[in-house]
């Protein structure tokens, strides 16, 4: 079995050379499989970017990269050697990539995959509306200095903490949101857990940091919202009670949102919308693909107006 991988290797390489502008010709059908073949590459990488998996592809392509060049230059000695380490890296992908391969077969076996990835454009205009109806709420919130905390469920299990809250799956809306924080009512302590489209709790608890360094400025709101986001890989909104300002805390730091426009550009880079947060730099934005929802695109749900339209009909 460990000989034919030397084999497939030539052959790809046979196949790469006949594709060539030195071989003579470049047919269209090749354009276009190599421009299908970079768009599959691109988004398995999007997919991994920002996880453990992202340095271990690097250095399989680096491995690869050495075995290509040894074969150029005719080294022998390094390409025998190369080879085997490469047998041994391929048939060990399926172990080391495990977690990433069952959430990408999940994900592409998801309903309304095609729709959403290939047939429906609108994904992107729906998404938008979702998050201006967010950073409506979090506005006025801000402006009236009323507490909030609000959690951006993600792929890591919540079930356990979200017991305590108040099941609601609703739809977001801005005037929901508000009416939940509004302290003369039942729901407005505790946070509001969000999964995609839906607000799935509120009234949830969370888990407090220890972390002794922590500034005693900050309250419980923040202090649960660090603590969420040290166990779990959920981004914590936060509005201060006190002040008004707005924070938000991804894997137990706290980073405050100087405008609007900033905290509108982080959550559509969690919604996978952009790929670019505002006033960051490329290791930050690097690092905050981690948080990423990876399935949103999968999901059928209708517009916030058709939503709006069904409520005022009752």
């Amino acid at each position: 079995m460990f000989e034919q991988i030397p084999q497939i290797f030539q052959s790809f390489f046979d196949i790469i050379s006949s594709m060539m502008p030195f071989s003579g010709h470049l047919r269209l059908i090749n354009v276009l499989e190599i421009l299908i073949l970079g768009f599959i590459f691109y988004k398995i990488y999007r997919f991994i970017s920002g996880s453990h998996a992202e340095q271990l592809l690097k250095g399989i392509l680096m491995l690869l990269l050495a075995l290509v060049l040894s074969k150029l230059f005719n080294l022998q000695i390094i390409g025998k050697i190369l080879e085997s380490v490469v047998n041994i890296v391929i048939f060990s992908l399926v172990v080391i990539f495990q977690p990433e391969l069952r959430r990408l077969l999940g994900y592409l076996g998801q309903k309304g995959f095609l729709n959403k990835h290939i047939i429906n454009s609108d994904s992107e205009s729906h998404i938008k509306a979702l998050v201006e109806e967010i950073v409506g709420a979090v506005k006025h919130l801000s402006k009236s200095h009323t507490g909030a905390l609000i959690v951006f469920h993600n792929s890591r299990e919540m079930e356990t903490v979200m017991e305590v809250g108040i099941q609601l799956n609703a739809a977001i809306s801005t005037e929901l949101l508000l009416t939940i924080f509004h302290p003369n009512t039942p729901l407005h302590d505790g946070a509001v857990v969000i999964k995609h489209n839906k607000i799935l709790a509120s009234g949830v608890l969370l888990p407090l940091t220890e972390d002794p360094k922590l500034s005693w400025q900050y309250g419980t709101r923040h202090r649960a919202a660090i603590g969420m986001s040290e166990i779990s890989d959920a981004t914590c909104l936060v509005v201060s009670e006190e002040t008004g300002n707005i924070s938000i805390a991804q894997g137990g730091k706290l980073t405050n949102i100087s405008s609007l426009e900033e905290l509108r550009s982080e959550l559509e880079f969690l919604y996978g919308i952009s790929e670019s947060v505002q006033e960051k730099t490329e290791e930050e934005v690097k690092e905050k693909s981690k948080f990423r929802f990876q399935d949103f695109f999968s999901l059928e749900f209708p517009s916030i107006t058709s939503v709006k339209k069904e409520e005022n009909k009752k």
